[in-house]
């Protein structure tokens, strides 16, 4: 008794500190994508606004990504729900040492890093294109297709485990049963086994799609020169988030829960039949049957859903906005002025040996000529003479023209007769 009084709040405690693991972002990014800031936060809160989800209409390279996921992942699904689906007959249907053999073939790709599936997807099919002369606007070089191939490589391996669970409760007389009775075997695999199998194939199909709209590391190499959701996710990482990325997650959030909710009321109101059709029991009353039917949970929650989007296009946070960014002007001015305030009494310290600067003098500066020396003017030295003076050599007195001692053939009045 005392271990189960001491296990219970230990176990509350587990619980609320997983489900906070597991949804705490969720929740943040759900917060984030009605705050004004223009970067995602919750802490400090600005504003309630919804011009996110508008901005998020007007990304036209995030839109256009989302829609070659979305068309990726029906490819996926198209593609992987038989691959699977086969494996998982064939794997029921063989021997145990096959079987093995079978099993880890479909299942290596799981374990395979999607690096390398997407590098070797790429690869593949460059050279299967340029052996044939394929040009580079074929198939072989469409980054659609590459990315369907390589996402269905691995994909289709979590389809053919969701099948297998679902083979493992199958009674394989019906099919004999049906074969015994003249059935071809199309036709009791499309009225016996197929119909048994909806339940997994709908499982399957959801997990297929999900798997190929959140796949980064094999999308990043197969895309080639197109985008899908997760690259432009990316894109925007190294360049910054804004909160219209919480909006797209508010969005998908939005429909997952829809849909959740939907499936869950039907798959209750299926179970409530079939309790009271095996024990003779009356169904609920008219009321509660209304209420619960998927078609009437449906409605309740397109309305919700409607209801949402017209608030978003009628709600006006600009008013809020103006007044936040009002608060932020005069915070900086308020944060200015106590600068200009500070700034005098910290350059009022006295100067010593510094040259002074006299207004209304030209060139009095540090790099005056007599500033080292107090500030006057040396005189110019006296010239003593020096090496280069003139006469340095003849004691200072420049050299007399000697008289000719006589006449000579270059004396200047020979060609006269000397005179």
């Amino acid at each position: 008794m005392n271990n189960a009084r001491t296990f219970g709040p230990i176990g509350s405690l587990y619980l609320a500190l997983f489900f906070a693991y597991l949804f705490g972002p969720l929740a943040v990014m759900v917060i984030t994508a009605f705050n004004s800031s223009s970067f995602p936060r919750i802490s400090p809160w600005d504003c309630l606004t919804a011009d996110w989800f508008s901005k998020l209409l007007a990304d036209e390279k995030l839109l256009a990504g989302l829609g070659n996921s979305f068309v990726i992942g029906i490819g996926v699904v198209i593609v992987a729900i038989p691959i699977g689906l086969a494996a998982a007959i064939v794997l029921s249907q063989v021997g145990n040492q096959l079987r093995s053999v079978i099993y880890a073939i479909f299942i290596a790709p799981i374990l395979m890093p999607g690096v390398v599936i997407g590098l070797s997807t790429l690869i593949f099919w460059d050279r299967l294109g340029t052996a044939i002369g394929a040009g580079y606007n074929s198939l072989f070089y469409d980054g659609m297709f590459l990315t369907v191939v390589g996402q269905v490589t691995f994909i289709s391996a979590y389809s053919m485990l969701v099948f297998l669970s679902r083979l493992q409760r199958f009674d394989p007389t019906l099919t004999e049963a049906a074969l015994d009775m003249g059935a071809t075997p199309t036709q009791a695999f499309t009225k016996i086994l197929l119909p048994f199998m909806m339940p997994a194939i709908a499982s399957s199909g959801v997990l297929a799609f999900l798997a190929s709209m959140e796949n980064y590391n094999t999308t990043v190499f197969t895309i080639v020169a197109d985008s899908t959701f997760t690259t432009v996710l990316a894109q925007k990482v190294r360049y910054g988030l804004d909160p219209s990325i919480s909006a797209v997650s508010v969005i998908i959030v939005g429909i997952t829960l829809a849909a959740a909710i939907v499936f869950e009321s039907y798959k209750r109101r299926e179970d409530r039949k079939a309790r009271a059709s095996a024990l003779s029991l009356p169904m609920d009353r008219p009321f509660i049957r209304v209420v619960s039917h998927p078609g009437t949970v449906a409605a309740i929650v397109l309305a919700l859903i409607a209801g949402a989007i017209a608030w978003a296009g009628t709600y006006d946070s600009s008013v809020c906005e103006r007044r936040i960014l009002d608060e932020k002007r005069a915070l900086q001015e308020q944060l200015m002025e106590e600068q200009r305030q500070s700034a005098p009494a910290d350059e009022t310290a006295p100067s010593t040996g510094e040259p002074t600067v006299t207004p209304g003098k030209p060139g009095n500066s540090i790099f005056s000529p007599g500033n080292l020396t107090g500030g006057e003017t040396p005189a110019k030295p006296a010239s003593p003479g020096g090496v280069f003076a003139p006469g340095n050599l003849k004691g200072g007195e420049a050299p007399a023209k000697p008289a000719s001692p006589f006449g000579g053939v270059f004396a200047p009045d020979n060609l006269k007769g000397g005179n």
